[in-house]
C-alpha cells in the first residue's frame, strides 16, 4: 500500500502543528483545518513545562523522554526563539495565611523571600524544560507552511468516509479530499469523531495568570498551598524568558463549550493563583497580572492519550488526550504518528499503550 499524499490535519494546536510538520518534513501536501486559530486553545493557555523522568514507570516514560530529547532538536532545527530553556524546579510549601514551619529543607534560590519554604528539588537543568506554548506551536505551523503545508480555517464537521476508508473532511457545505485524515482537535475531538469507535475524550478545565514586572530567574515552582477558608490547591509557576510569569493550577468541573470562543474566565480563580504567587516571592506579589485565562485540557477515563489508527476507518487516525503533558509529548506524538502514517509502523516509540482500539 502506498503512503499517502495528501494528509488533512483538523486542529492547528500543538498536536496538530506537531504532526503537520513531521508529515510536512517527509514531503507530504498537508491541510490543517482549525476552526478559530493557532493554539487558540490550551495550547496557547498552558505552561509549557516539560520533564524528561516524570512519567518514568508509566506507559508514558518512553513517548516522554523520546519527545523531550526532540525538544532540543526542535530549538536547534526551526531557528525560531519561542522561548525554549533548560530550567530547575522546585517544591515549594506555602499558605495564604501564616508560614509553613521548619525552615527551607534544601538550599532555596534567593528570590524565594515570601512566607514559602523549598521542600525539594524535583529537577536540574538536565531533567527539566520549558517553551512558551503559543509560539511554540506558532513555530511548528509556520515551519510546516515553509514546507508547503496550508492552514485552513473552518469548522469540521466530520471524516467523509467512502468504502470504509476516510476521502476527506466536511467544512461546511465542502469537502476536503484527502488520502488521509488526523483528527487533533484536543477536547473537541470526540465531536467531529461522532460514530467513530473511539473513546471518550473529555475537557479539563483549569484557570491561569500571567504576571508582569518580575525579573526572576529560569526556575520552575510546583507548590503545596492552602488557602485561608482550608482548599489544597498545587499552583505551578513559570517564570517565562520575556520577564512575564505564568501561574496556573485552579479546576474547575465548567462542561466543554462549543468552541475556544466560548471558554469563560473566572476572575475570582484567577486572583487566588496571583495570591498564591505572591506568598512565595516579594518580586511576583508585586507584580501586575496582564493576563487571566482558562483553557480545558484533553483527558480521557484511563489516562492515556490517543495516538494512532481509528478503529474501523481506513486512513484516518487521531492525536489527542495528553492532558497536562500535550506540550512536553507532541513532538514524539507527531514525529511517530507521521512515521504511522508514511511508512506503516513508528519507529521513534511503541504506540501500542496508546492504541485508540485499546477499549471503545
Amino acid at each position: 500500500m502506498s503512503p499517502p499524499r495528501r494528509v488533512v490535519v483538523c486542529g492547528a494546536g500543538v498536536m496538530g502543528a506537531s504532526v503537520a510538520y513531521f508529515l510536512a518534513r517527509r514531503g507530504v501536501a498537508v491541510t490543517v483545518v482549525e476552526r478559530t486559530g493557532v493554539a487558540c486553545a490550551a495550547s496557547g493557555k498552558s505552561g509549557g513545562f516539560l520533564a524528561l523522568d516524570w512519567s518514568d514507570g508509566t506507559p508514558l516514560g518512553p513517548l516522554a523522554r523520546a519527545s523531550f530529547a526532540l525538544h532540543a532538536e526542535l530549538a536547534r532545527e526551526l531557528e525560531t526563539d519561542y522561548g525554549y530553556r533548560r530550567m530547575d524546579t522546585f517544591m515549594v510549601a506555602a499558605r495564604e495565611r501564616g508560614a509553613v514551619g521548619g525552615g527551607h529543607r534544601v538550599e532555596a534560590p534567593g528570590w524565594l523571600d515570601g512566607a514559602g519554604v523549598v521542600t525539594a528539588t524535583l529537577g536540574s537543568t538536565e531533567t527539566t524544560a520549558q517553551v512558551q506554548p503559543a509560539r511554540f506551536t506558532t513555530a511548528l505551523i509556520d515551519a510546516a507552511t515553509t514546507r508547503g503545508a496550508t492552514l485552513r480555517i473552518g469548522v469540521v464537521e466530520e471524516i467523509a468516509q467512502r468504502d470504509g476508508a476516510a476521502r476527506g473532511v466536511r467544512v461546511g457545505s465542502e469537502t476536503i479530499e484527502a488520502d488521509a485524515v488526523v483528527l487533533a482537535m484536543g477536547p473537541w475531538t470526540s465531536r467531529a469523531a461522532r460514530g467513530l469507535r473511539l473513546p471518550a475524550v473529555h475537557g479539563l478545565k483549569g484557570y491561569s495568570v500571567t504576571l508582569a514586572g518580575a525579573d526572576v530567574p529560569a526556575h520552575a515552582l510546583f507548590v503545596d498551598y492552602r488557602t485561608a477558608d482550608g482548599r489544597a490547591l498545587e499552583p505551578e509557576i513559570f517564570p517565562r524568558p520575556d520577564g512575564e510569569t505564568y501561574v496556573c493550577g485552579m479546576a474547575d468541573p465548567a462542561p466543554l463549550p462549543e468552541s475556544a470562543e466560548g471558554v469563560e474566565v473566572n476572575n475570582a480563580s484567577c486572583e487566588v493563583l496571583a495570591r498564591a504567587a505572591g506568598r512565595v516571592s516579594t518580586a511576583l506579589a508585586a507584580a501586575k497580572i496582564i493576563r487571566r485565562q482558562a483553557c480545558y485540557r484533553p483527558v480521557t477515563d484511563d489516562g492515556l492519550p490517543l495516538i494512532g489508527r481509528i478503529p474501523g476507518v481506513a486512513g484516518a487516525y487521531v492525536a489527542t488526550g495528553h492532558g497536562p503533558w500535550g506540550m512536553l509529548n507532541a513532538p514524539a506524538t507527531g514525529l511517530a504518528l507521521s512515521e504511522l502514517i508514511a511508512d506503516g509502523a513508528a519507529s521513534l516509540v511503541d504506540l501500542r499503550p496508546f492504541d485508540p482500539a485499546r477499549r471503545r
